[in-house]
């Protein structure tokens, strides 16, 4: 795992640019703290920070020539069938230097150009320059779990892993207005579109080529369509299959020179993976985070039982309030685009803690968008296939309406999700999950957003973007459609991002085996009730393995990897609030209402806050980022 950056210039004042190559690189030196290194020729120029996992030694340093000296790569990620193709490719002919699979990804790219990324089974961020025909490749995994941004105008073009490289070279950093009104709903701003109008995310599924002072983007690979049909197996059939291709691909993902261990929150999806994990790796390490002040989010229990039984050497890292606000500060001054997934600040205690004992880190990621793993898939199923639960819940909604909500105790939760039960019933298959997505909808996020950024351009570059996000459901009311969306929209820019860009701010790699490709390519073709049914979500998962796992572990509410937001926000926080939040800094800033803070603010103490703690967190992360990132002009 590493870290990657770039310019192409394409005149002799795009040129000028390439001095901050050196200043971009070093600023994902957390990436990859065992070696940096920079390319330069004529026009081009690349960085890399190199996380060393497979051959750890020096001959496999990036950025890496081919033997002609034509091809140069930086690569960041890892291809875990690299010795399969690299024995095809020594078949052929083909010499090898390193034990790498840098090289073999090279070497595989100038045998077959862009058709080496259908071989290719992993996750990863790339570029290769061609020095003969002056012409940059780049590509990003199928599912985006690794980041890949970018910039370009009549004089450059400009990548990195991350944004704070992209803004060494000296980027315009207008917002975009439609990305802060998205962000005001979901918390976090969903690709190809950044804060910035001038940055971009590549696509995940997406390669592109630069040449001649133009950027091509093309896509090599879509998430499997639903099925229309049944199946050929019977449910028995198809779990036997997918065991099958979940331990290949936990298997595939314990090959490291270096300490690997796997997250275990215990949770089913996690104590999965972590259990067959251990059949292949007797001295398995697996670690947890628990929260010692707030026993609602804390699951340590069952982890302990998880590890108990597949007999791993388990370490559980125990936090208090203070312990989040401690690490607060560290975490919102690594994030460079406003990201408000408040369980980011478990996920980069817990990699730090991490890092500390092991490089390289399975986890569950993925299983809950792949499998149908989250509350609003059951309440979707529901709806549809209403009980006399479901009709009492949806008659009696408007109730809930006026009684106390909140996640912070097992009562507002309920009444919290009663409510959005009876919302989402009365709106349409796509609003519905769109609602159910975020914390806001978009009357509120305009509402929160100042007069002079509610524009009509804004409102329709929002509405266009909604619209192919949550296309899926426009087609038919089926939940592997609701899947479909979930793996498009908030896997790769929630869930995903969020654990690289916390377990990278540590140098930690974390490896998926659910967003295996053959086991993705597998799943979305099965039929939706072998994910879910009403009494079961993720159902083949829990069906497959339910004789290996502790029986605690079923028949028990999903919480999430969540953390105590509302109480830290109403105490550890409060004055910091008040001083990020204040009418000075609001309306100095000129961004936001401070009529509207001032109404979330006063929801946060009253006794229904709802979810006005996940807004608030949403504005906290925002003004941090803002000051960090020195004040970015508005359109």
């Amino acid at each position: 795992m590493c870290g990657i950056t770039g310019i192409f210039a394409f005149n002799l004042i795009g040129k000028v640019h390439k001095i901050n190559i050196t200043e971009a690189t070093q600023a994902l030196a957390h990436r990859g703290p065992d070696f940096q290194d920079i390319m330069l020729s004529e026009w081009v120029a690349l960085g890399h920070r190199r996380l060393s996992v497979i051959d750890t030694r020096e001959v496999a340093n990036q950025p890496m020539w081919d033997d002609t000296q034509r091809y140069c790569i930086v690569f960041n990620g890892e291809i875990f069938n690299y010795r399969v193709l690299r024995s095809e490719l020594q078949q052929q002919g083909i010499s090898f230097r390193t034990e790498s699979d840098t090289e073999v990804l090279l070497k595989l790219f100038i045998r077959h150009k862009q058709h080496c990324l259908q071989y290719l089974n992993g996750f990863f961020a790339f570029c290769i320059y061609d020095r003969e025909e002056q012409s940059l490749f780049m590509a990003r995994d199928r599912y985006g779990i690794k980041p890949l941004l970018y910039a370009c105008d009549e004089d450059k073009f400009v990548f990195a892993s991350e944004m704070k490289a992209l803004l060494a070279y000296g980027l315009d950093k207008t917002i975009d207005s439609a990305s802060l009104l998205t962000y005001l709903q979901l918390n976090y701003i969903p690709g190809p579109h950044s804060i910035f109008k001038s940055v971009k995310k590549m696509p995940p599924g997406f390669y592109a080529e630069v040449r001649q002072q133009e950027m091509k983007l093309q896509c090599y690979y879509q998430i499997p369509q639903p099925p229309e049909e049944g199946v050929a197996e019977t449910y028995e059939e198809s779990k036997r299959t997918f065991a099958r291709l979940l331990e290949s691909a936990v298997q595939r993902r314990l090959v490291s020179d270096v300490p690997l261990g796997s997250f275990l929150s215990g949770g089913i999806d996690s104590s999965v993976v972590a259990t067959l994990a251990a059949r292949h790796k007797p001295d398995l390490h697996t670690f947890s985070i628990g929260f010692r002040d707030d026993k609602f989010f804390d699951e340590t229990r069952y982890a302990e039982l998880v590890a108990k039984k597949i007999g791993s050497q388990h370490t559980v890292f125990s936090l208090g309030r203070h312990d989040l606000l401690e690490a607060m500060h560290p975490m919102l001054d690594y994030t460079d685009e406003p990201f408000a997934d408040s369980s980011a600040l478990a996920v980069y205690v817990l990699s730090g803690q991490t890092r500390q004992r092991a490089t390289v880190a399975l986890s569950g990621d993925g299983a809950d968008e792949l499998l149908a793993g989250y509350n609003k898939h059951a309440a979707a199923l529901r709806i549809r296939q209403p009980g006399w639960v479901e009709r009492a819940a949806i008659a009696t909604g408007a109730i809930s309406k006026i009684l106390p909500q909140g996640r912070h105790t097992v009562w507002s939760n309920r009444v919290r999700q009663w409510a959005r039960l009876y919302e989402g019933a009365r709106l349409t298959e796509a609003e519905r999950y769109w609602r159910w997505a975020g914390f806001a909808t978009l009357p509120q996020a305009l509402r929160l957003m100042a007069p002079a950024l509610q524009t009509e351009h804004a409102q329709h570059d929002f509405d266009e973007r909604k619209k192919n996000l949550v296309e899926p459901l426009t087609k038919k009311p089926d939940m592997n459609r609701w899947l479909q969306a979930d793996m498009q929209l908030v896997l790769p820019n929630d869930m995903l991002m969020k654990v690289d860009l916390m377990s990278m701010a540590h140098g930690l790699e974390v490896r998926v085996p659910f967003l295996d490709v053959e086991l993705v390519n597998y799943v979305c073709r099965l039929p939706a009730h072998y994910k879910i049914d009403r009494g079961m979500r993720k159902k083949i998962l829990q069906d497959s393995f339910r004789d290996l796992l502790p029986r605690e572990l079923y028949n028990r509410p999903k919480k999430g990897f969540e953390v105590p937001l509302l109480a830290w926000l109403r105490n550890e926080m409060k004055d910091e609030v008040a001083d990020l939040l204040s009418a000075q800094a609001i309306e100095e800033q000129g961004i936001f209402s401070y009529a509207e803070v001032e109404v979330l603010k006063k929801k946060l103490f009253s006794a229904n806050p709802g979810d006005v703690h996940a807004r608030l967190w949403a504005l906290v992360v925002f003004q941090r980022w803002w000051k960090k990132f020195g004040r970015p002009s508005q359109n």
